[in-house]
């Protein structure tokens, strides 16, 4: 399995991408930085988006691409893939003629360049080599992280954003980690801004790593705010876990 990061920032500035993560070529986790990243031939390569939530900075990257798409693939079709209602609020509030087009029926109603499709949590979504799973995570809307494994057995789980839950975790009792990749968006002393808006700090994602039995073989950090970067670079380094390190953008991941 090949993971590129394409963006892992808690916000865009300069430098820093919002989150999306790009498997083997074909898949992506989250779609922050899509068309931003991606050369045209690239972005045609694209089947499946699964998306964590529906806040901007995970979904701004699906009506771009079906623009893009649009003008030299028009017989392209991408599944864009989440819980019930985050493909709600997609159709609802992007994809609705007025903020963008509705590429779910264009070119043509019963073929769009986009198809939204309802996933249900727990229940694995088999494409090729790659099964990708949905866990309900703690956010302040609706949200899931993805459990992604190949045919070796390698296992990713990607939070998405999430403060503290015990329920996934519970969830994930027992199955083995070879990578996890947890989000920290702010540093400790806004821990209660954390909290209120499903988030996670340095210590609290420690907690969160305590809660996980077996331990994952890596953990990666994703999702900081880059107006806070060195702070949380220093408490996570402070914490001395040994297989832990920040994702960065443009990084491939091999498992």
């Amino acid at each position: 399995m090949k993971v590129k990061v394409l963006g892992c920032s808690g916000a865009e500035m300069p430098g820093f991408n919002p989150t999306s993560l790009l498997i083997n070529d074909t898949i992506c986790i989250d779609a922050g930085s899509i068309t931003n990243t991606l050369s045209g031939k690239k972005q045609w390569l694209i089947k499946d988006i699964f998306i964590t939530h529906a806040h901007l900075d995970h979904i701004r990257g699906i009506p771009f691409l079906a623009d893009n798409l649009i003008i030299k693939r028009p017989n392209k079709k991408v599944n864009v893939r989440s819980i019930y209602s985050v493909i709600k609020t997609i159709k609802d509030n992007l994809l609705n003629t007025s903020v963008w087009p509705d590429f779910t029926v264009i070119p043509h109603p019963n073929n769009g360049i986009i198809k939204l499709v309802q996933i249900k949590e727990g229940i694995p979504v088999e494409l090729a080599d790659i099964s990708i799973t949905a866990y309900k995570v703690h956010h302040s809307v609706p949200a899931v992280g993805y459990l992604i494994e190949d045919k070796m057995a390698n296992r990713i789980f990607f939070t998405g954003d999430t403060g503290p839950t015990d329920s996934t975790w519970r969830k994930l009792d027992g199955i083995p980690l070879k990578t996890l990749i947890i989000e920290v968006s702010f540093p400790n002393k806004m821990k209660e801004l954390a909290l209120l808006t499903g988030h996670l700090t340095s210590e609290l994602m420690k907690q969160e790593i305590d809660k996980i039995n077996p331990k994952p073989e890596r953990i990666y950090i994703t999702h900081p705010k880059p107006q806070f970067i060195n702070q949380i670079k220093q408490e996570l380094s402070a914490l001395k876990l040994k297989n832990l390190s920040m994702l960065k953008d443009g990084a491939i991941l091999k498992l």
